[in-house]
């Protein structure tokens, strides 16, 4: 195995033995503040199941890969911790209402992401919440938007668990089969060390330009004089419930 000689944290054999299940828990963490507080949006949700999946495949060491688990329950844990953020959200936007996007742009919340957002809604109606999954930052909103818009919350929790299960699960288990190719497979087991790294490294850098770009247009938009949402403003950005029940409108003629 190949090692990062000033990174000797990052070995696998040092992750499993020393933090135990705190590698997947951040993880699971992770995935569910992607899509279940407004902050998420910063964080790069896919790549992160992929390379969760990758890293579960056996290596030298260990019969489970970093996690030390079957990756079984490492698809089920980020699947449920996708499926949890999905309802936290839902419900932050149900119980706070259109005040929920009453604020300054901060560079944590944008507008902007809600009109985007709201945009999906109107051409996909409440099969949104499922393509959301796959979608960066209307995954962050979409629960929310539904729980202001009042969409019913049986049909809103059917849809976050198919779409929870798709992507959290699916893509951690895609990641994994990834492992079954040879060349992958060799890879992983040799510089373990370094993908970690990348990970890592990537994660942090990715989040840090999301920050900074929606700080840069925050800025712009506040000495332009439209940095703020106010009462009317935010009740506007709440969806009236008959979207839900469109049908989507898959060509984008404007026709459900």
């Amino acid at each position: 195995m190949h090692h990062a000689a000033l990174i000797p944290w990052l070995d696998p054999a040092t992750i499993i033995g020393s933090a135990g299940p705190w590698a997947l828990l951040v993880v699971c963490f992770i995935v569910f503040a992607e899509t279940g507080l407004l902050v998420g949006f910063l964080l790069p949700g896919d790549t992160l199941l992929v390379i969760s999946g990758l890293l579960s495949h056996p290596i030298a060491g260990s019969e489970h890969g970093v996690f030390g688990i079957n990756v079984w329950i490492v698809a089920l844990l980020i699947g449920l911790s996708a499926f949890v953020g999905g309802e936290v959200g839902y419900l932050i936007g149900h119980k706070g209402g259109p005040a929920v996007f009453e604020r300054k742009e901060s560079g944590l919340f944008s507008k902007k992401n809600v009109e985007r957002t709201n945009a999906f809604f109107e051409r996909f109606g409440g099969i949104t919440v499922i393509l959301a999954r796959f979608v960066p930052i209307v995954r962050t909103f979409a629960p929310v938007a539904a729980g202001v818009g009042h969409m019913p919350w049986r049909r809103y929790t059917l849809y976050n668990l198919i779409g929870a299960i798709l992507w959290g699960f699916g893509l951690t288990m895609f990641g994994y089969l990834i492992g079954f190719i040879p060349p992958v497979a060799h890879f992983v087991e040799s510089y373990i060390d370094l993908i970690l790294l990348a990970a890592v490294g990537g994660t942090a850098l990715v989040t840090l330009w999301h920050y900074l770009s929606e700080r840069h247009k925050a800025k712009k938009e506040a000495a332009a004089g439209e940095g703020e949402t106010d009462a009317a403003e935010a009740e506007e950005l709440a969806l009236d419930p008959e979207v839900f029940d469109r049908a989507p409108d898959l060509d984008g003629d404007g026709k459900h």
